[in-house]
């Protein structure tokens, strides 16, 4: 397999081990990119963007990125607590009026964003069109009553988390999270991130390809006492696939992202909010945004789970070789993205290969080892 890109000396072996990944059989096509210390390190790609292995994975190619778009969501929101325009211990509606319905009406913005607010998906019909229209889907998280005692325990928030999160900003800012991301984040970074892929750059999106384990959780989440995260709809691994899904806004799960996208976002965090002379955020807010909300026990999934204000913390991913403030959110199938503060790293991976949650994905531990090997 042919390796594109580039890799600082020091870093040679995030290239082999990415190597290794396609000579196991692992990978497909996809890329990896590490920021360090506000520069970057590491940008390679490879393999091919589509099944048939006939167009080559290019380095802005972008890919569906699933729940690593909680990340990006995570950072629109400490953005505008930042401004003051939102309060983490604020109610949500506060913000949200109609939010209050149900009995909701203490719910707060901390417990939405670390999956306490007992809204983990909804409990009447919905159909996959409604998520993507957006107004029906926050319409019936408004009129609902919680699903279980907020605050009582951590139950995933899969696609829910997006649009809870997304809603609060739209009512305080006035523009969608995707238009909120394109012009405070991705735009100012120069980082290739889209929620609501436009029709122009459409034609760069690889075909998700799913494995025989890739969509296990979701019946396992669906045998458990807390199944709403995963009916009405039911998630569909290759909904990236369809460009109604690519256009719309889904930002609990249908981020298009490179790899060296991710890996600036979260450079730019781990360098204290400012990156490449652009100030995006102070580091106090990043501190806040990645305090600890939640540590125990996932109910829907049966795991360990920690989270800050929607970031995944002390993930067994990097456990053991990142220092204790890193923060960042993995993807369904593969996609990671994290930053270290401690080590100065931004660590962005992307990949069209879903594999299955059986066990911790050997592509991302094995090119995550070979950054620590690196320091």
């Amino acid at each position: 397999m042919n390796i594109e890109g580039f890799c600082d000396p020091r870093f040679a072996g995030v290239r082999d081990a990415f190597a290794r990944c396609f000579a196991e059989g692992l990978e497909h096509g996809g890329g990896v990119s590490v920021v360090a210390d506000g520069r970057a390190v590491v940008d390679l790609w490879g393999g091919h963007a589509e099944a048939a292995r006939i167009r080559p994975w290019q380095r802005d190619t972008l890919i569906n990125v699933w729940s690593s778009t909680k990340g990006i969501v995570a950072l629109a929101i400490a953005m505008l607590v930042e401004r003051g325009k939102l309060d983490y211990a604020a109610p949500v509606a506060r913000y949200w009026p109609e939010f209050a319905e149900g009995g909701k009406e203490r719910i707060t913005l901390d417990q939405v964003m670390s999956h306490q607010s007992g809204l983990n998906g909804l409990a009447v019909p919905m159909d996959e069109a409604g998520l993507l229209a957006w107004t029906p889907y926050t319409d019936a998280l408004a009129a609902m009553a919680p699903l279980w005692e907020p605050g009582s325990r951590c139950v995933y928030h899969a696609l829910s988390y997006g649009h809870l999160a997304g809603e609060v900003l739209r009512r305080v800012d006035g523009r969608s999270v995707g238009r909120f991301i394109a012009e405070e984040i991705a735009g100012p970074l120069g980082a290739d991130f889209h929620v609501g892929l436009p029709q122009a750059e459409d034609f760069r999106a690889a075909e998700m390809i799913e494995g025989p384990k890739a969509s296990e959780w979701v019946e396992f989440v669906r045998a458990s006492p807390f199944p709403h995260a995963c009916d009405n709809p039911a998630p569909r691994a290759l909904a990236p696939n369809d460009r109604a899904w690519r256009a719309a806004e889904v930002p609990g799960g249908n981020g298009q992202s490179t790899a060296h996208a991710l890996a600036r976002v979260y450079g730019m965090m781990a360098a204290g909010g400012t990156f490449e002379g652009k100030r995006l955020i102070g580091r106090a807010a990043i501190d806040e945004a990645a305090r600890p909300r939640f540590r125990g026990m996932d109910d829907s999934f049966a795991l360990p789970a920690a989270f800050a204000a929607g970031y995944q913390i002390e993930d067994p991913i990097y456990a053991g070789r990142a220092s204790p403030q890193t923060f960042g959110h993995t993807g369904w199938g593969g996609a990671t993205g994290f930053a270290d503060p401690g080590a100065g790293l931004g660590f962005g991976y992307v990949t069209n290969h879903m594999l299955g949650f059986d066990d911790v994905d050997p592509r991302r531990k094995a090119l995550i080892d070979a950054v620590y090997d690196a320091l």
